[in-house]
């Protein structure tokens, strides 16, 4: 960079300010017209070693200059790589004094007296917006940046120091939220040419930023609900085996550059033998955690909460008391309510889910009322009429439309009641109310922003119907991720490829599939978004 000599109290606002207005002319009128980086600062350095001047003056130059040469910095600082790098545009100066960075803020109070001490100063401009930021480092910093220059491995790094995966990841999170680090673009992104032809385009509905494991760890409940969809017996995975799946998780994400997200489920999770100890690795890893499951003791809920709150723990109710009682067992209903006031005195978020079929369709409503005062978040997902769900029915598509229409209507007054099923979008499309993300945050999304891993290492494309695409004994998440099986499920159904709001939607393979229907061709046959109507 080239610095003009008269235009040089632009770029040193507070060095000047320092020197008084007398030294600082008499600076200048040392200098040549033009001169570069270098030489302006071998000229400041001789200059306050043959004048009086604060002891902090030089290191103060030192800090301004790093930031003029951020300031000319092409802006935004965007590199292409495929990698996390450092910001190309970070500057990094190692000075004797603590303290200068916040006299580089103009009219900043009180004005703090800098103190003799090393310190290490960064200078970078915002990768998205272009702001220059001037900050001394913390150690967090300067560890983040040692990770990333040198391609260090945080696992390895964490089985040889005392932090784990986690915090690591952590401290890199938190570098590139401040634009220090520069993350690559998530590899999880829809098709274009078959997600983006309608209505829905933002980058928000076709790019997944987190990826979660559905991990059904055991087969065994201590219920027997009438619409299970999965009652074989399957073997529980090897404890050394899980934390493998764990190691490659964390593989498949940092390739992909997602987050990770666990959802611990079963049956009921908390009767895998060593639970709290995989979901304490799970913790140690960074991902987030969530648990699908019934009803636990408040002991059980502390040893998780001791470890780490989940982002949520849900639990499914069937209807008001008497339908669910009938379906999940006598008491369910009452021992669930108290288990979510347990939740809430711990700080949990909770969630009710509710499986929608054609006896429970008239208690939702209701029970999203009753519920208001219970829970965090109410949902319903439509029956898929497999395993002992076969035995049951779905409403009429008319009478599903209607209930659908009243759902919303009856979300509007009710903060709890929340949005999941994917054709709650149809009428928000023709009401020209803004869409959602649908089931998985981007409609269908079976094998694409999750999948579902079985206790003998089955991985499935949804958990809701029979659709394996690989064993994690076998192969690897990526291996599994970009088969030609996980493909086929993600792309979806072919009917429903130019639907306006199909980036969003995509129906339900797993109800098309209780129907006996082609999944791949035959669209979800509760689908209205044809008829008229709102």
């Amino acid at each position: 960079m080239t610095f003009k000599a008269e235009s040089l109290g632009k770029y040193f606002p507070a060095t000047a300010s320092l020197m008084g207005k007398s030294l600082w002319s008499e600076f200048l009128s040392r200098l040549p017209a033009l001169l570069d980086e270098e030489t302006l600062a071998k000229e400041f350095a001789d200059f306050i070693s043959q004048n009086a001047c604060s002891s902090y003056a030089r290191d103060l130059f030192a800090v301004e200059r790093e930031r003029a040469l951020v300031e000319a910095f092409p802006e935004p600082a965007l590199p292409t790589s495929h990698i996390r790098v450092v910001n190309p545009s970070l500057r990094i100066v190692k000075i004797g004094f603590r303290g200068l960075p916040v006299l580089l803020n103009p009219g900043a109070e009180p004005r703090v007296q800098p103190e003799k001490g090393e310190e290490f100063v960064l200078a970078w401009r915002m990768p998205e917006t272009g702001e220059v930021h001037t900050e001394a480092a913390s150690r967090e910093d300067l560890l983040a940046l040692k990770i990333v220059a040198e391609d260090l491995d945080i696992r390895h790094l964490a089985r040889t120091g005392s932090a784990t995966i986690g915090a690591l990841a952590d401290v890199l999170c938190r570098a590139a939220e401040r634009g220090l680090l520069v993350q690559p673009c998530s590899k999880i992104q829809r098709d274009p040419g078959i997600f983006a032809q309608g209505v829905v385009t933002d980058e928000e509905y076709l790019v997944a930023r987190g990826f979660t494991l559905q991990w059904h760890i055991t087969q065994a409940c201590d219920l027997h609900c009438k619409h299970c969809y999965d009652r074989s017996d399957r073997a529980h995975m090897p404890y050394d085996q899980a934390l493998r799946v764990l190691d490659d998780l964390y593989a498949f994400c940092n390739d992909k550059h997602v987050y990770g997200n666990v959802t611990f489920t079963g049956g009921n999770p908390f009767l895998y033998p060593y639970f709290f100890d995989l979901y304490e690795a799970a913790s140690d890893y960074g991902f987030g955690l969530a648990i699908l499951g019934n009803p636990v003791s408040s002991a059980a809920l502390e040893r998780i909460a001791a470890i780490r709150k989940p982002s949520h723990y849900q639990i499914s109710l069937e209807g008001l008391r008497e339908r669910n009682d009938a379906v999940r067992g006598a008491g369910h209903f009452d021992r669930s309510l108290k288990f979510l006031s347990n939740l809430r005195s711990l700080g949990i978020d909770s969630m009710v889910m509710l499986t929608l079929t054609r006896d429970n369709i008239d208690d939702i409503i209701p029970l999203a009322m009753l519920l208001r005062d219970y829970t965090d978040t109410f949902h319903f997902n439509r029956l898929a009429m497999v395993g002992e769900g076969a035995h049951l029915l779905l409403p009429e598509r008319q009478k599903y439309k209607a209930f659908i229409c009243d759902y919303l209507r009856a979300a509007e007054g009710n903060p709890v009641m929340g949005l999941k099923d994917n054709f709650l979008n149809i009428p928000l499309h023709r009401q020209g109310r803004p869409l959602f993300g649908g089931c998985a945050g981007f409609g269908c999304a079976a094998a694409f922003n999750f999948v579902a891993l079985l206790p003998d290492g089955e991985v499935h494309a949804c958990r809701k119907l029979p659709s394996p695409i690989g064993n994690i004994y076998q192969s690897s998440f990526s291996e599994i991720y970009d088969s030609a099986q996980a493909i086929r499920y993600r792309s979806g159904c072919s009917a429903c490829a130019s639907c306006p709001i199909r980036a969003v939607c995509g129906g339900c393979l797993a109800i098309a599939y209780g129907y006996g229907l082609d999944i791949f061709h035959e669209r979800d046959p509760l689908c209205f978004m044809e008829e008229g109507g709102t």
